[in-house]
């Protein structure tokens, strides 16, 4: 009975160990810190676009011009029915590990003048930097692949 018992807890120490995730690097990590800002997004609207900023951070505004993080802070929330949804093509990360980008697509849908419901499409690019925190912009500690 004990060569059984200590059979399975060996077996059990091996697929613990065996199924480990490893930390995502690279264009991996970017993709999935993308992946997590587009679900905070659509779960907490315009507060949680603004909480995935760098504190240096800034948007590229429609027609010319930029806001930085705290101007975009002051803008309302948006109105009920407002989504953002974006979907990286592309991910790089710089060899020092600290630096990237994503770039792609996005859909962005708002009540017009009537109330109703438009969808706006364009491409976008985020830059990911690594902060002094250990942190990527201002984004959560990514999760572990599944």
């Amino acid at each position: 009975m004990n060569k059984v018992a200590i059979a399975l807890l060996l077996f059990f120490a091996a697929v613990s160990f065996a199924t480990k995730q490893k930390p995502l690097t690279g264009p991996d990590l970017l993709i999935q810190l993308e992946a997590e800002f587009v679900a905070d997004v659509a779960q907490h609207g315009h507060a949680a676009f603004v909480t995935h900023f760098a504190e240096d951070g800034v948007e590229v505004v429609d027609g010319g011009g930029f806001d930085t993080k705290d101007a975009i802070r002051r803008q309302p929330p948006w109105p009920e029915g407002t989504s953002l949804t974006w979907t990286p093509v592309k991910a790089e990360m710089a060899a020092s590990g600290d630096l990237g980008y994503t770039y792609g697509n996005y859909v962005y849908t708002a009540k017009n003048k009537e109330g109703k419901l438009v969808a706006n499409y364009g491409k976008y690019t985020s830059i990911w930097k690594k902060q002094k925190g250990g942190q990527w912009n201002s984004s959560p500690e990514p999760k572990a692949a599944k």
